[in-house]
Formats: C-alpha cells, structure tokens, sequence
C-alpha cells in the first residue's frame, strides 16, 4: 500500500512538472509570436486592432451585412501567407464556404468580426492557428496572416 501511495505521488508530482512546462512554453511562445507580429504591423504600417487573445484584425472595407457567429457557414475569399510574404494557402476567386466551428480558432474569432462584404486582414498567433504540431505546409509555432474577403453568410 505504501509503494502504490508513492507510484500516486511520484505519478501527480510529474503530471504538474509536465503541466508547468508546458505552460512555460506556451508563454514564451506566445510572447515570440507577439515580438513577431509587433514587427510585421510596423513594417507594413498597419492600423491593426488588437482582440486581446493574440490575434490582431485590419479592416479595409467594413461591408454592409451580417456578422457571422460561431454557428455560421461562410464563404470566403482568402490568401494564406507567412510574415516573410510567401503564399501557403488561397482559395478560388469564386470563394470556399464552411461551417467557422470547424476552422482554426483564429479565424473562429477573427471572422466574426467582418461583416458580409467586409474585407481585411487576420494576424494570427501560432496559439490560434496550427500550434507546436504546424500541419501540412506550415511548420510549427507559425504566425499566419490572411487576406480576407466575407462573401457570404448563412
């Protein structure tokens, strides 16, 4: 009984030592991504609005319909690209629709802030986007930024 009281102990003492890295790692992450894209709003001088989460959100043409929400199917036009300018994703100029529950959490944020019509630009913290694991043609811990244009709300 004693030695299965320690394995438990020993068990929860590596749970929250594995916790506080990760939580350590996700901080400094973050900041990095901040110093980032800090740098990119400067150097491309944008009126970018921050959200508080990380993400940061340029309006170049408010539109005049709805806001979508969480529960929302949009379509839109977009360009995907790293801070260095190069292109890893663009839909068709006729669009892609989906439902915005089932997208990255950057976009779930950012887009509801377009109204239908509305075009701009999503700065996206890794956190909010692919993370430590990246996927296919974004290598981990990317900041992505998006050109996007709401065509269509339902």
């Amino acid at each position: 009984m004693v030695i299965n009281m320690i394995r438990y102990v020993l068990l929860i003492a590596l749970v929250v030592s594995f916790s506080s890295c990760s939580k350590r790692k996700a901080k400094k992450q973050a900041k990095e991504d901040e110093e980032i894209i800090q740098k990119y709003i400067s150097d491309n001088k944008l009126n970018a609005t921050a959200t508080g989460s990380g993400l940061y959100y340029v309006m170049s043409t408010q539109g005049t319909g709805v806001n979508p929400s969480i529960s929302s199917n949009v379509t839109v036009v977009y360009s995907g690209y790293f801070t260095d300018g190069s292109t890893f994703d663009q839909s068709t100029s006729a669009g892609i629709s989906f439902d915005l529950s089932s997208v990255i959490k950057g976009w779930q944020e950012g887009i509801p802030y377009f109204k239908k019509g509305g075009k701009g630009m999503l700065i996206i913290p890794s956190a909010l986007a692919y993370g430590p694991s990246g996927t296919s043609g974004v290598p981990p811990n990317s900041v992505l930024v998006f050109n996007i244009h709401l065509l269509d709300v339902k």
